[in-house]
Parts: C-alpha cells; structure tokens; sequence
C-alpha cells in the first residue's frame, strides 16, 4: 500500500529504510522473538551489528565520525528498527549527541560513541523527581579538581552495560528557581559492570522492554575530575535536558509508529490465515473495520512525525508540535497494538506471537521521554497564555 507520508520522504530516506527493513527482518526480529519471553537482553552480537551500520552515529557530525544525518533519517531508522523490537529502536540513542559539551568533550568522546566504541546511558530521574526534574536531589560539590556526587537515580535504562553514565546532580542548591542549580557530568566506568568507588545497581523489573536492563543506580561519595563537568561550567544541566527533548519526542513518535506497524502487519498476515465459519476472518467486516482503523491511525502518527522532524532540520520553532507528535503516536501506538491483540483472539494473549511485545513495549511509550500528561502541558502552554 502506498503512503501519503512517504511523499515528506526523499528517494535518500526511503532507501535508507528500506535498508533498515532489510536488516530488520534478517537479524532483528528473530532475536526479539527468541530472547524478550525470556526476557534476556540483545546479544552483543546484534548492539555490534547496530555500531557497523553507524547507526550509533546518525546525528553525529562527520567531522566526529559520524554520519551526520538529519532528524528525518533518526525517525527512519528507529521506525524500522522498532517495528522489529523496541529496545533496538531505542539503543541507538545511546550515541547520537552530547548535548552542551565542550570541544575537547566532543573530540574525546562522540567519535567512540558514533562507531559504539563507547555508549552512554542517562541519569536524570530519581525517587522523587521524575517528571519535576527541578527537584531533584542529588548533590555533586566541588572538592579541588574534582567533583563528589552523592544521591540516587532511578529508570536508568541500559546503566550497567554502558561505559558512561551522563548524570545530572544539583550543584547550586540554592539556585532561584531551582532548575538553574543543575549540571551534567560525564561518569565513566568500564563497560558491562558498576565496578567503580561508590558507584551500584539493581535492575527494575519491568513488564516489557527487555531487550535491555532498566537500573536504580546509587551515588556514594562517587568521585570524578572537574573536566567530566559537561560544558566546562556549572548550572547549565537543565538547558542540556531541554536541547534534547524535540529530537527526544521525534525519536519516541518514530518508535511508537514502528511499534503499531508491527501489530498492523502482523495481524494482517494473522487475519488472511486464521479461518473460521469456513472462510478466513479477514473476510469479516469486524475485522476489516479494525484493519483499517489501524492503518489510518498508523498514517496520521507517521505524517505529522516526519513534518516534525521536517520543522526541526529547518531550524523551525517545533516544542509543542513535537509534544503532539509523541503525544499522538505513543497514544495509538497503545490503542493500534490493543487492537492487534484483539484480531489474533485467544492467541494474542500467548507468547506464541509478538503482537504481546508490542502491546506491552507500546504502554511505555505513553510514560517514558516524558509522560503524555506532561506533552498535554507543553501543548496547552502553547496555546494558552
């Protein structure tokens, strides 16, 4: 079936995702299939795999061993990927930026992460400070050439197997408002491990995403040298949070659109197999009701997606349009593989088919990268004075 949305798309982009789709159905699906009942995590094998095809580097600039593609080719990519498993959709956002860094941060480290050398994992949330980021309470206090972190932080996807953790910690804590007492820090560590001095992790139990570990990670009296200090200058960690947020929502938009499409492209394959009353159930209006539902579903979310990332390559203002795109997509996303399940009755309610996975990874996409409530904020702000 054509899309109207494949014509916001160059002939550079649709080859990129068919690209994707190739590697996709080769190597990716099989793996979610085998591993995330069991909730064992992506092998080494396929995050390597990732890392040969650059995908590590998308938004890097070439000048630092990336691609330096635009945001158009991120939500590409990480549609096809996602549509095959979530956490392969979402791991390659552990290269892509470091947003606020110096120049000697940046030539340190975005060549090693755009080539998966080395990848990050983000410490942002805590306790009591998930979406109200401004209460945050861990503390990281200067102590000669080095800076002390003490706190704890929560929802760190991928903490133990990346080979730093970018944390941001109250270093003002007397900063009017309080978000202006922030700042972010680089805390290396070998990868694979918490093998650090005051450093340690215990992994969250989750109802999908397993395709990799989520930690609750603890700082105690965790010691780094005054250059890991992302920007070189304290109180800037709220402005390196918000740079990242309307490639963010464009990254989750993509994902949860690849998350639908599986349950669509599934339960169409599903529908025209599945017979009963003597003729397939794709036959019957109900069913072919949903289908197309789900399709019209799938197109609006893609559409405005890719002219959300189309604004943000142009330089274009797109705050609130970019909370609609993660607010429209991960809502169908969840409604679309619902429906998913649905089709494939009893059997979508086994193990036997990854219409589950994507029904329990599709939930998430309403919580993480900032909850839905929290976009429905961003957009009344937007239009209200």
């Amino acid at each position: 079936m054509s899309q109207i949305s494949d014509t916001i798309l160059s002939s550079e982009h649709k080859m990129l995702r068919d690209e994707t789709k190739r590697f996709v159905e080769n190597e990716v699906l099989s793996e979610a299939s085998e591993r995330d009942p069991n909730e064992e995590p992506m092998s080494n094998e396929l995050i390597n795999q990732l890392a040969e095809m650059g995908f590590f580097g998308i938004l890097i600039d070439e000048e630092y061993g990336g691609l330096g593609m635009d945001l158009k080719s991120y939500a590409v990519i990480a549609e096809e990927l996602s549509r095959g498993w979530l956490s392969v959709g979402s791991i390659i956002a552990r290269g892509q930026s470091l947003s606020g860094a110096t120049e000697e941060q940046k030539e340190k480290y975005l060549s090693k992460m755009a080539s998966g050398e080395m990848l990050k994992s983000i410490a942002i949330s805590e306790p009591s400070a998930g979406s109200d980021v401004a209460n945050m309470q861990t503390r990281a206090e200067r102590d000669g050439d080095e800076y002390v972190l003490n706190g704890q932080k929560t929802w760190i996807t991928f903490a133990k197997g990346s080979d730093f953790i970018l944390t941001y910690a109250v270093t003002d804590p007397d900063a009017e408002p309080a978000y202006r007492g922030i700042s972010g820090f680089i805390v290396e560590k070998p990868a694979g491990t918490f093998d650090r001095d005051g450093l340690s992790g215990q992994p969250i139990d989750k109802i999908g995403y397993h395709g990799w570990k989520t930690w609750e990670v603890n700082f105690d009296d965790v010691r780094i040298s005054a250059d890991k200090l992302v920007g070189g200058e304290e109180s800037k960690g709220f402005y390196q949070i918000m740079d990242f947020f309307e490639e963010g929502r464009v990254h989750t938009a993509a994902r949860s659109v690849g998350l639908a499409r599986g349950a669509l492209e599934d339960s169409l394959q599903y529908a025209q197999e599945r017979a009963q009353f003597g003729e397939p159930i794709s036959e019957f209006q109900a069913i072919r009701f949903k289908l197309a539902d789900m399709a019209t579903q799938i197109e609006a979310a893609r559409a405005l997606m890719l002219l959300v990332a189309d604004a943000v390559d142009s330089d274009e203002q797109a705050n609130a349009e970019a909370a609609m795109a993660k607010l429209f997509a991960s809502d169908i996303a969840e409604q679309v593989t619902s429906e998913g399940i649905q089709i494939h009755g009893g059997y979508g309610y086994t193990t036997d088919f990854d219409v589950e996975r994507y029904w329990r990874d599709a939930r998430l996409t309403r919580i993480f990268e900032g909850t839905n409530e929290i976009q429905k904020r961003i957009i009344a702000d937007s239009l209200l004075p």
